[in-house]
């Protein structure tokens, strides 16, 4: 199954459960999780770790946490970055000493060497820790057994390739395109940056980067390196290619103050609100949607049955302990039925929008 067919990944979206009924259900089919939890079950305390709630992502993310530790009864924080290292890990070690080590941690780190110190911190304390996007490529899982769970991603570089490759066709496929980065020595970013040379690649010279800069996954260092080449490339701008959607977005505005909002098209990763509802507008030319929601909940649904006795994570497959998610190309061809069809999860089926064992490239 492709990872980028909307039609076929929306297949596997299941219902959410809700509330005290649908967890009931769940208790009685024996699934993982329902109101029966033991009296220690809820003594753990879930947390999710990330940049910043201001993005739409991360905040789609983080509520995502919050729901699962609902329908658990478990108490829930929020730990924020700053795009900070020293202090998302401060605040980490400061949770876990608050906790007692008693801690089920979900981490889009910083920085990729972040998560080592992490991943070690939580497993000297005795808590449990999933990590998104962002690890060493010689940092695994079952290395750390048991309390290093799973590492989640998603494989950027097709899903940039694919996204790239609907921009050219907005245009033509013919011209020059400007493109934005994110934080250099992210994965994302790296991979990103990766799928989008194998575009221009691959239209065999029809397609010209006149620049690219990293504007740091920030809304507004896009805008205003989108206002600079505005005045300094003019009508050579045939397209945006913006590693995220908030950076798409801050490009979007600048197009917008100059007129050329839907004359120059955009696109961007995450799927947020505003850039589905730009490809709607006719501004984005698509996004990729991750699935926040997913990702914040199921970061924490997993080490949760890990840490109640529910999974023995050292006996599972290494496609269970490294994986990818499930991409959804989002365009003006596939935005009706991608709005149709919102995302829910299913908080007892750990992998069943998992797409495979996640490959390093060098």
């Amino acid at each position: 199954m492709s990872k980028f067919d909307w039609q076929k990944a929306e297949v596997s979206r299941r219902a959410l459960l809700k509330g005290a009924a649908g967890l009931g259900a769940a208790g009685a089919l024996g699934l993982p999780f329902g109101p029966q939890a033991r009296a220690e079950e809820t003594t753990w305390t879930l947390a999710n770790s990330m940049r910043s709630l201001a993005n739409p992502y991360h905040a789609a993310f983080a509520k995502g946490g919050e729901e699962f530790a609902k329908s658990v009864g478990a108490k829930y924080e929020q730990l924020v970055t700053e795009g900070n290292s020293q202090k998302g890990m401060s605040d980490i070690r400061a949770l876990l000493q608050r906790t007692g080590g008693k801690l089920i941690l979900n981490v889009d780190p910083n920085d990729s060497p972040d998560a080592r110190v992490i991943v070690e911190e939580v497993q000297k304390a005795g808590g449990y820790v999933v990590t998104q996007w962002n690890k060493p490529n010689d940092l695994h899982p079952w290395d750390h057994n048991p309390n290093y769970v799973a590492h989640m991603s998603f494989d950027g570089v097709p899903a940039a390739k694919t996204i790239a490759e609907a921009l050219f066709k907005s245009f033509g496929g013919e011209g020059g395109i400007v493109a934005i980065g994110g934080i250099l020595s992210n994965v994302p970013a790296i991979e990103r940056k990766l799928g989008l040379d194998q575009a221009i690649e691959a239209s065999g010279g029809k397609i010209k980067l006149l620049d690219f800069q990293p504007a740091d996954w920030n809304e507004q260092k896009a805008f205003e390196i989108m206002q600079a080449w505005i005045t300094r490339f003019g009508d050579d701008i045939k397209g945006v290619f913006a590693a995220n959607d908030g950076m798409g977005v801050g490009a979007l505005e600048a197009l917008r103050q100059n007129g050329l909002a839907g004359k120059v098209q955009v696109v961007g990763l995450d799927g947020i609100e505003a850039a589905v509802a730009a490809v709607e507008a006719g501004e984005f030319a698509g996004t990729v949607a991750w699935d926040p929601m997913w990702t914040g909940g199921m970061g924490l649904a997993i080490p949760y049955a890990v840490a109640t006795g529910k999974i023995d994570i050292a006996k599972e497959p290494k496609e269970h302990r490294e994986f990818y998610g499930t991409a959804i190309i989002v365009t003006k061809d596939t935005v009706a039925g991608y709005r149709a069809n919102p995302g829910k999860v299913d908080f007892n089926d750990f992998w069943g929008k998992a797409t495979g064992q996640i490959q390093y490239r060098s």
